[in-house]
């Protein structure tokens, strides 16, 4: 960077250094869909390569039993309870009630449990996960909370805890409700979550059918018999939400989260999946621009005991970007207070890496670390450092 900008920008200066790399952005390939509502994201970077409505908040029907589901492996997590613990399935778990508590014969999709007896909790996770069970969610909510209105109480406080900003609960199975509800960016946020906390349960989700009480349970996830590397999550329906479904697909070794709802077909629903993951795996790389520990840039230091240090990152940084890159650009970009004042410490947080679109927008930071320890010169090396920067604008020292 010249003298006359240091000269003009002072002690506080931005100092952007442009990294050019060619490849174009997620923007430049497009693909449409019939879904109401859909996001398609990389798991690794959060790149968004596909946004329908996936901010608006709609009904999530059984695809909001992940929240259940989230609750389930935090409990078997802390020891609360194990895989073996038996819970009592209760009549309301058995019956549905109507809105002034008439019950009705048991209805939506179930494990088939019966009343009054004793269920194990790793049956009952696969009868959610695989059957998708509204009587398993239920027994589940009731055996960790006492009441399926506790626990539901539980799922909001939760979701708010885990930043799922447009999302609200009203019963453990997703049960139609004009006060439940979720959006695609919260559903894939929490099926996220999910895989980054709980790696030892995820298995269930790839499960392709169980047998409970001598009845076979086929899983509901069609995707899974595709060839697109499906290990997970959900399916959803009701007559308000349409079909709606939640994917989870690794493929040498880049996973993607699908999310699509308000679909008109069990078969259309299959197909818009398995066309969308095609797309992503097939029209998508991820580049790793840095690794943990890369030095980003050298600096000049203030009054230190060495002229410079260099900026490092603590992180492996990876960017989605299309394939058949012709000419568009990401730009990373570092900024910080220059000069570094010294004291100071390795580690230090003394900057931030940017990385932003061709149009200058951010689409993700980094904090920029000091590799180093500087400690402050000597007294002789300071005035000789200030009379340098007085006349010369920046250090003498290279």
């Amino acid at each position: 960077m010249g003298n006359k900008m240091i000269k003009l920008l002072k002690n506080f200066l931005l100092i952007v250094a442009v990294i050019m790399f060619s490849s174009n952005l997620y923007a430049a390939r497009v693909i449409s869909t019939n879904a109401k509502q859909a996001l398609l994201i990389d798991f690794e970077t959060n790149r968004i390569l596909l946004n329908k409505n996936a901010d608006v908040p709609m009904a999530p029907a059984s695809m909001s039993k992940l929240m259940t589901i989230y609750l389930a492996f935090e409990a078997l997590e802390q020891k609360r309870i194990s895989l073996d613990t038996e819970l009592i399935v209760s009549e309301k778990a058995w019956l549905k009630k109507d809105s002034k508590g008439k019950s009705l014969p048991p209805s939506g999709s179930r494990m088939f449990l019966e009343p009054d007896t004793r269920v194990k909790f790793e049956d009952l996770l696969r009868g959610i996960i695989i059957q998708s069970g509204n009587d398993a969610c239920i027994v589940v909510a009731e055996g960790l909370s006492g009441t399926e209105e506790q626990f539901v109480e539980e799922m909001n406080k939760k979701a708010e805890k885990i930043g799922l900003t447009n999302s609200n609960f009203q019963n453990s199975t997703g049960w139609p409700h004009p006060d439940h509800y979720m959006s695609s960016i919260d559903l894939a946020k929490l099926s996220k979550i999910l895989y980054i906390e709980f790696p030892e349960y995820m298995y269930y989700f790839a499960e392709k059918k169980f047998e409970y009480n001598g009845i076979p349970q086929p899983n509901r996830n069609p995707v899974l018999h595709s060839d697109l590397g499906v290990d997970g999550l959900k399916t959803g329906y009701t007559k308000n939400s349409g079909y709606g479904v939640v994917v989870s697909a690794i493929k040498d070794g880049k996973r993607l989260i699908l999310v699509l709802n308000g679909i008109d077909t069990i078969k259309n629903r299959k197909a818009e999946a398995e066309r969308i993951l095609s797309w992503g795996f097939r029209e998508f790389k991820n580049i790793q621009l840095f690794n943990s520990n890369d030095a980003v840039a050298t600096v000049p230091v203030w009054l230190g005991n060495t002229p410079n240090t260099d900026l490092i990152v603590k992180e492996n940084i990876t960017l989605t970007v299309a394939k058949g890159a012709d000419g568009e650009d990401l730009k990373a970009t570092y900024k910080y207070s220059s000069p570094l004042k010294a004291p100071i410490s390795a580690n230090q947080i003394v900057g931030k890496l940017l990385i932003k679109d061709k149009n200058g927008n951010k689409i993700k930071e980094y904090n920029l670390y000091s590799l180093e320890n500087i400690e402050k010169a000597g007294p002789i090396s300071r005035l000789f450092s200030s009379l340098s920067y007085i006349i010369w604008g920046e250090s003498s020292v290279r």
